[in-house]
């Protein structure tokens, strides 16, 4: 593919529908929203990689290209950190007041709420997810913006108390420096954003290596953050794959904090690289949460609808989705009959439809792992009670998407691999519980610790399973709710440090400590055997 300078680039902002389809399939793949090519983002301006090497980004729906990005590489990755240590040091951003880097966050989370529909129908196009879902979590992205914009304005130090009057201690909060951001494909713009509002606010400048299979919202967001006035080199974006752009991102010695959302192998192995050389590191890495269904809960349909909407949103392709459903057994048989029949009668659409109830999943290789796995469960033992196959042309027009069924297993004991492992896709295993006791036991039963849900209508039954559950984030008959004032990370292997709320902030900068001696009398160590040490 030939490359494209930055002056071409910066100069076609848009094409025509036409065009993208002639080249990249047409259909509801390529409204004209996007461009045929996208570059790095560099200093402030979109360039082509230094090989001038680019990848192909695919419709999940149809399987269709929609547009080249710049594929970054060493070379790149090197230019963008060493832009962004440059632009930190100079303090064009970090120098910045706390209280101007908010007006321009600010103005940023403006324009991204006018730019919402567009930036709605990338995400469906680069992802598969149903443009639905996008415009309703998308809809909330500025809120990120506005908190940490206001959090940084409210940052004060401490003034601890010192051991006598003839000294001063003060601490003041700074930032860290380069931080890198590693971004996953489930949640584009909305984990990019989570990331880089707290990375900004808190005077930091950021390098971020957004995913190959959906990478467009993320430059977007780089351009409208230039836009808004955020200072070339604070934000750059080199999209690229994880053995060259990820790895050199990882192990640079000018990054001082890495901020991972992705899979448990990719965060150990990124988390040594971070213990080696002792940069600061947070990681939400993966989950199968537990969602347990008492007797006593809302009803038993209100339960079933929202343990659907937690299981199958985002075709099961979320850290925090639905996997393992435990039952009470006074319901268990009534609960998976609704459940079975509601799946049955979720639509299989084109995701651009808002009458698509679920999209594809994201890639032919991840529909692979996906059938491999309830393969696996199945030859283990368990049932299949819905799903679990390629849909028919019947139940999905959508031939040539990355579609599977919403699918229901019945494991016959919790060591099931089913049970035991994340399946990232639109598959759930039910199994019923006895009791509170059981319930808990069973959803401890793993080795994640990131989401978790109760459906009770016993306030003191939804604390006490709350408490128990080895969950960094629960919800009480709800599920998937977010918001940028409340932490989100998880327990055990699921990840180390926060998302959102002070936490986040504080993460993303760290203390000096000032002591300042005020006595007027001359010290002198070595002359004075009653000298202070400390």
């Amino acid at each position: 593919m030939k490359s494209v300078g930055s002056k071409s680039l910066g100069s076609t902002r848009y094409l025509a529908a036409a065009c993208l389809q002639r080249r990249f399939g047409g259909g509801s793949a390529a409204p004209n929203i996007l461009k045929s090519s996208y570059g790095l983002w560099i200093d402030g301006k979109e360039v082509p990689s230094d090989a001038g090497a680019y990848f192909k980004v695919h419709n999940p729906a149809t399987k269709q290209p929609i547009a080249e990005v710049a594929e970054a590489r060493e070379a790149d990755v090197m230019r963008a950190v060493a832009n962004s240590a440059d632009a930190f040091k100079d303090g064009r951003w970090s120098g910045t007041e706390p209280r101007d880097r908010a007006r321009i966050l600010n103005r940023a989370a403006d324009l991204l709420r006018s730019r919402i529909d567009d930036m709605s129908k990338m995400e469906t196009l680069q992802t598969g997810r149903c443009i639905r879902e996008y415009r309703a979590q998308l809809g909330r992205i500025p809120e990120w913006y506005e908190y940490h914009a206001a959090l940084s304005q409210t940052i004060e130090g401490q003034l601890p108390p010192f051991s006598d009057k003839h000294h001063l201690a003060y601490v003041r909060r700074v930032p860290l420096g380069v931080c890198g951001l590693i971004t996953p494909w489930n949640h584009p713009l909305l984990i990019a954003s989570k990331k880089i509002s707290v990375a900004l606010a808190a005077g930091n400048t950021v390098v971020v290596k957004p995913p190959t299979l959906a990478p467009i919202t993320v430059l977007e967001a780089a351009r409208l953050l230039t836009e808004a006035g955020v200072p070339p080199g604070v934000i750059n974006v080199v999209p690229g794959f994880g053995a060259a752009a990820g790895k050199v991102l990882t192990e640079h010695p000018d990054i001082v904090k890495l901020d991972l959302t992705g899979g448990t192998e990719t965060g150990y192995r990124i988390g040594e690289a971070a213990g080696r050389m002792a940069k600061h590191y947070t990681a939400e890495l993966g989950g199968n949460a537990a969602v347990m269904v008492f007797d006593d809960c809302p009803g038993v349909q209100e339960a079933v609808n929202g343990v659907a909407f937690a299981a199958f949103v985002a075709s099961g392709q979320t850290c925090v989705s639905a996997k393992r459903i435990l039952v009470q057994e006074t319901i268990f048989e009534q609960f998976v009959s609704k459940l079975v029949d509601k799946v049955n009668n979720l639509r299989l659409l084109d995701p651009m439809d808002m009458a698509c109830h679920m999209g594809p999943v994201v890639s032919e290789p991840q529909l692979k792992q996906v059938e491999s796995q309830v393969e696996a469960a199945v030859s283990e033992g368990a049932l299949v009670l819905a799903g679990g196959k390629r849909p028919t042309p019947e139940r999905c027009p959508m031939v040539d998407g990355n579609y599977f069924e919403p699918t229901i297993l019945r494991p016959p004991s919790p060591e099931n691999s089913a049970f035991q492992e994340e399946i990232f896709g639109p598959v759930i295993t039910v199994m019923p519980f006895r009791d509170e006791q059981h319930a808990i036991d069973l959803a401890n039963n793993s080795k994640y610790g990131l989401g978790g849900a109760v459906w009770t209508t016993n306030v003191a039954r939804a604390h006490r399973v709350a408490r128990k559950t080895c969950a960094g984030v629960f919800w009480v008959n709800a599920h998937h709710r977010n918001d940028p004032s409340c932490p989100w990370g998880g327990f055990k292997e699921s990840g180390i440090g926060r998302e959102n709320g002070w936490e986040a902030f504080r993460e993303y900068t760290e203390t000096q400590s000032v002591v300042v001696r005020l006595a007027e009398d001359a010290e002198d160590w070595f002359g004075n055997a009653d000298a202070r040490y400390s």
